[in-house]
C-alpha cells in the first residue's frame, strides 16, 4: 500500500510537470530581483511534508511584485454585485461596474505582433465576447484548455459570440502555441506584462500555482492533456519565469458590462466551457 507520504511527492511532481516549471527553473528567473521566492532547501523542506501539515504561509504566499507595467493599477472589486446570466457552483466575482471600460483601455498583443486594445476586439455597444486569460503559453494546461476552445469555436460563432483567448507571454511565443497545437491566429492575444490580469485581479503565486487543491481535478484529464501536447515544446514559455505563476480566468462581456466572471483558483482549474456558452446564448437571446 502506497505511503501518504509517497502519494503526496507523487501529486507534487504531477503538478511540477503540467506546469512545465520545475521548482529550480522558477527560482532561476532571468530578473532575480524581480521575484523574491524561495531558496531550494525551502523547496525541498516543503515537499517533504504533506499538504495537511504545510504551513499557510508556505502554500498561499508570495510576495506581490509584479513586472514593470505602463497601465496603472486599478483595484478590480468594488460592489455592487456583478449578476451572472447563471446560478452556478462556480463564484462570479464582485466587479466594479466600469471593469469592462477599465479593461478596455488595457493595450495587447495580436499573435502577429500588432499592439491592440482590447476596447478595438469586440463591439463595445453590444457585442458579446467571450475572453479566456490562459496560464502562459508555455502551459501544458492551457494547451488543453486552448485545444477545447478551438473545438467549441464553431459553437461560440454560432451564438454570435467573439471567442479571445489571451496568455501571458509575447506574440512569438503566442505564434509558437498557434502554429504547434495548432490554434487559429485570429483569437489568439499576447499580455507579456499582464495588464488585463492585473487589471481582473487574478490570481498569483507559487501555492496558486503548485499546492492549490482546485488543482486536482487535472488528475482526471490526463488523456486530454496528453492529446492536446503532441506537438508541445517548453519554448513556449515567457522568457520571464516569475510570468509561469499567473493563474487565468475567464469572463463574458455584453459590450462594456461583465455578465459572468471566474478567476481560476490554481493550476488547470478551468470553467465548463458549456457552462460559459450557455451564458453566451442566453445573453445573446435576452
Amino acid at each position: 500500500v502506497s505511503s501518504p507520504s509517497f502519494l503526496w511527492h507523487s501529486q507534487i511532481k504531477v503538478f511540477m510537470i503540467l506546469v512545465s516549471d520545475s521548482p529550480m527553473a522558477i527560482l532561476s528567473l532571468r530578473s532575480p530581483s524581480s521575484l523574491p521566492l524561495i531558496s531550494s532547501s525551502s523547496v525541498s523542506h516543503i515537499c517533504s511534508k504533506p499538504f495537511s501539515q504545510l504551513p499557510s504561509s508556505s502554500i498561499a504566499y508570495v510576495p506581490s511584485t509584479r513586472l514593470k507595467s505602463n497601465h496603472s493599477s486599478v483595484s478590480p472589486i468594488l460592489r455592487p454585485r456583478v449578476v451572472s446570466a447563471r446560478a452556478a457552483a462556480d463564484s462570479v466575482i464582485d466587479y466594479r461596474e466600469d471593469i469592462g471600460e477599465i479593461l478596455g483601455d488595457v493595450s495587447i498583443f495580436t499573435a502577429s505582433g500588432q499592439p491592440v486594445q482590447f476596447s478595438d476586439l469586440w463591439d463595445q455597444n453590444d457585442g458579446i465576447a467571450a475572453v479566456v486569460l490562459l496560464r502562459h503559453f508555455g502551459c501544458v494546461c492551457c494547451w488543453e484548455l486552448a485545444t477545447a476552445l478551438k473545438e467549441a469555436k464553431p459553437r461560440f460563432d454560432a451564438a454570435g459570440v467573439k471567442l479571445i483567448a489571451v496568455g501571458v507571454g509575447t506574440p512569438d511565443k503566442a505564434r509558437l502555441l498557434a502554429t504547434r497545437l495548432p490554434f487559429p491566429m485570429e483569437c489568439l492575444y499576447a499580455d507579456p506584462e499582464r495588464k488585463a490580469y492585473d487589471v481582473l485581479g487574478l490570481y498569483y503565486g507559487l501555492g496558486r500555482t503548485f499546492f492549490n487543491p482546485a488543482s486536482k481535478k487535472v488528475l482526471s484529464r490526463f488523456k486530454e492533456i496528453r492529446e492536446a501536447t503532441k506537438n508541445y515544446t517548453i519554448e513556449a514559455t515567457p522568457e520571464d519565469r516569475s510570468s509561469v505563476l499567473q493563474q487565468g480566468g475567464t469572463f463574458v462581456f455584453r459590450g462594456k458590462k461583465l455578465l459572468y466572471g471566474r478567476k481560476d483558483e490554481g493550476t488547470g482549474d478551468h470553467p465548463s466551457l458549456d457552462d460559459v456558452i450557455s451564458v453566451c446564448c442566453k445573453t445573446a437571446v435576452a
